[in-house]
């Protein structure tokens, strides 16, 4: 039971990314898209420090935008968005690196890409998950292994905007919370 004096809260809990299965997944990109650059990417090369940027601002903008969700639906919606677009940026560069190499990209179908796709439901994974597929594979598999990890992310990240985007249109952002919360805290205190 709440006291009558106690005003609704105004900020929402947030935070919390490190729950996400969106945030989880981005951290294990950035964790084997750095290996993998390590790797088989000259260090001093500007792709290798763009490719390992993009997938550290997918990350990073969904810790970002959870962070801000209290107090801002929409700076966590542009965020989640900016991570969405960082990974796609990362899948394009995968891909190109592939073509270039003259590597297959694996298809949707691929046995390969059927068996990394399937360690995403595994109970805690992380990037020891992939470890093998990265670290001891040649670059055609590590490669088509990150094609399938970002593909995986940006799946729960479009899920992730379709429903902030439901739940903003539902119930608003700050500025229509603030606004709620006034009005009531004015009608409450007209009847005392």
């Amino acid at each position: 039971m709440t006291d009558q004096n106690e005003s609704p809260q105004l900020i929402p809990p947030h935070g919390g990314y490190w729950e996400l299965q969106s945030y989880q997944m981005a951290e294990i990109v950035f964790d084997a898209t750095t290996v993998f650059c390590n790797r088989f990417i000259d260090h001093r090369s500007r792709t290798h420090d763009q490719m390992v940027q993009a997938a550290r601002s997918g990350k990073q903008n969904i810790a970002e935008g959870s962070m801000a969700s209290g107090t801002s639906k929409k700076t966590e919606l542009k965020l989640i968005g900016v991570a969405r677009a960082s990974l796609e940026e990362l899948l394009l560069d995968f891909q190109d690196y592939l073509r270039q190499k003259g590597l297959s990209l694996w298809s949707k179908d691929n046995p390969s890409a059927k068996e990394v796709r399937k360690l995403c439901y595994l109970e805690n994974r992380s990037y020891l998950t992939y470890k093998t597929y990265i670290e001891a594979s040649p670059p055609e598999v590590a490669a088509n292994t990150l094609v399938c990890l970002i593909h995986q992310t940006n799946y729960l990240l479009d899920q992730q905007l379709r429903a902030l985007e439901k739940e903003f249109l539902k119930n608003g952002g700050f500025t229509e919370r603030l606004y709620r919360t006034r009005s009531q805290m004015r009608n409450r205190d007209k009847k005392f």
